[in-house]
Formats: structure tokens, sequence, C-alpha cells
């Protein structure tokens, strides 16, 4: 009833014999075809080694496109192991500049930063000290990095310690693109972004605190002082908040109310930033406080490590002020040496002449 299907190795007519030598055939011409592929394959590898790895999603050189990269970064407790709690890790470029924020899934939290350089990674969970680390990322790579938090020896009970306002995911997605477009200085991308989150979430004080950094940046200090005071009215613990406020008073000259701010920063986090040490140091140079001023722009300079030598300028002003003319001259000599590029050096050298000729250096 059914018909046999026929072997497509077998030729008729020549039996038993003639089928064997042709499935051995067969089999020894798949044999050949099969070694030149490895042939082949090994070749590949040997000669160009990520042509056949990077098919592979772990190739971490070829993940990344542009000058962008991923920042990984795992938040450990005393014990050593990730933090089994949520911790929230907020990543600034520079000191203040936000660049995102995320709430960590077993201690892990990653972003991508679309530009390479300085960043500041900040950690903080109820219960804990909260943390801040500096870290350079200058290629386009996968950069990883560990943050130990300490508990907070003055919580007794750190699981009632109230946290910020939960934000749901849809605007906290739409907060860390503006974040990131900010970081960037891309202020439409970032102006769209905080106009999308403000709708879902208007008065929430990480979302206040973007805007109130896209007004600095747009130089719109007024307005960047009325969102960011109702952020530190709303979270009282909001730092980089009382930061961004001093700095929009003292851009406007309340060099007198841009303290109070600036020294909250400070007190709820020591290491709040070179900038913050700077924006007080000057507005205490303008309050005519100079022995205060001299230290902290002296400590301004050292934690800057260089990216903002102009702050020598404010360190030099504070030095004459308390009338240590000669380490003021030495200042001066110093930065036109190493600066004389800047457009701050034709300001350097004016006081410089102004000391020689006032006959207060030798």
């Amino acid at each position: 009833m059914f018909k046999e299907r026929a072997n497509p190795l077998v030729i008729p007519g020549n039996g038993t014999l003639t089928h064997l030598r042709w499935r051995q055939r067969a089999q020894g011409c798949l044999g050949l075809m099969a070694m030149r592929l490895s042939i082949c394959a090994a070749f590949l590898v040997a000669i160009w080694p990520g042509t056949v790895r990077a098919q592979d999603s772990g190739n971490e050189v070829n993940a990344y496109h542009g000058n962008g990269a991923e920042i990984t970064v795992v938040v450990h407790d005393a014990s050593g192991e990730p933090i089994a709690a949520s911790a929230l890790v907020s990543i600034y470029r520079g000191a203040n500049t936000p660049n995102g924020q995320a709430t960590t899934s077993r201690g892990s939290a990653s972003f991508t930063v679309a530009a390479l350089g300085e960043f500041v990674v900040v950690a903080e969970a109820p219960g804990y000290q909260r943390i801040q680390k500096d870290i350079s990322v200058p290629a386009p790579e996968r950069a990883h990095v560990d943050v130990y938090l300490r508990r907070d020896s003055t919580t007794e009970m750190p699981a009632r310690v109230p946290g910020k306002p939960v934000l749901a995911p849809k605007a906290r997605q739409m907060l860390d693109r503006a974040l990131q477009a900010l970081s960037t200085d891309d202020l439409g991308m970032a102006k769209k972004h905080l106009a999308d989150v403000a709708k879902l979430a208007p008065a929430h004080p990480d979302v206040l605190y973007a805007q109130g950094v896209l007004y600095l940046k747009q130089r719109e200090w007024e307005q960047a002082q009325g969102v960011l005071e109702k952020a530190t009215q709303i979270d009282p613990n909001h730092a980089q908040a009382f930061a961004a406020l001093g700095m929009a008073l003292s851009d406007q000259g309340k060099y007198a109310a841009a303290v109070v701010p600036l020294e909250t920063a400070l007190q709820l986090n020591a290491a709040a930033g070179w900038d913050t040490h700077w924006a007080l140091a000057k507005a205490y140079y303008q309050q005519a406080r100079y022995d205060v001023a001299l230290k902290t722009s002296q400590l301004a300079l050292e934690e800057s490590k260089g990216k903002a030598p102009q702050i020598e300028l404010l360190v030099a002003q504070s030095l004459t002020a308390v009338g240590r003319y000669e380490d003021a001259a030495q200042e001066l000599r110093e930065f036109l040496k190493e600066h004389r590029g800047r457009p701050e050096a034709t300001t350097a050298g004016k006081w410089l002449e102004r000391l020689n000729a006032s006959g207060k250096i030798k």
C-alpha cells in the first residue's frame, strides 16, 4: 500500500557494496567539511579574537557607543555583602550637576552616562550614614564602583527613618532622562523631560531640585531660588538642594542670605563638594569674614584637585585681606606660571602689579 522512500545515497543496480561505498565517501566528505570549518573558526579566533567573542553579550569593549560609558555601583553594608535594604544611589557630573538616580536591586544600580570625565557617586539608605565617592571615567568602558555604608549610630530604629517621597517608575524614568540631559548641557531636552515629570510629581523635592539646576544653567537666578526654596522646605535633608539654593542667592549678590543654605548643605553632607565650599568662601569674603573665607577657599582648592584653578584667585584675595601679602603674591605668581592661558590670568597679573606698586611685597 505504501511505497518505500528511496535512499538518496543508494545507486540502483550496484547492490549493497555500492551502497556501502557511497555512504563511506559521503561520511568522508562531511568529515572533511567539518574539519575545514573547524580550522577556519580557529583561524578567526587566533587572528581576530574579538570577531567571534563580540557576538557574546558579555563583550565589554563593544557594548558602548560614542563617548559614553556604563557605571555600575554596588552598595555594601558593614559585612562587605551587597546591602539587602533598598539604597538610593545618585550620580553627579562634577559635584552638583545631576546625571542620574536609581534605587538598588540586590545592592546594585547601573547608569549610562553620555560623556566621560569626573563623577561623584552618592549612596544613602535609611539607618545608614550617607556616603560620597569621587570616580573618574576616562574611557568608554564599563566602570565598577563599590561603596560601603555604615550604620548611623544616632538612629536607634533605622526602619522608622522617614525617606523621600517615592516617585512612580514612569516619573523616575522621566526625571533620569532630564538629569542626564542636564549633565550634558542639553537644556532644551532637559526642559522637555522636566515639564513631563512635573505633571506627574510637581512637588517632589528631586524634581524641584532638577528644575532649580535648569534655572541656574539658564542664569535665571530668581526662578532657581523659588523652586529650590520649595525643595528644601519639603525635604529639609536635601543637601544638594541647599547647596544649589546658596549658589542661586550668591549669583544674585545676596551673600548674607547665601551663607545659611550653604552651611546647611555642608552640615548635611560634609563632602558636599568643592564648589559648595567655593561658593561659601565667596559669600564669607563678601561679608568681610576674611579669616574663614581664607580657610574655606583653601579647602575648596584642595578638594577640587586642579579642576578649578580659578579658586586660587579667591585664596589670593583672602590672603591679601588678612595682611599676608607675600603669600598672596606667591599664590598669584604660581597661578600665572601654571595657567597663563586662562582668562583669569589677566586679573591675576593686575593684582600682582598692584601689590608691587603698593610696596607691600618685595
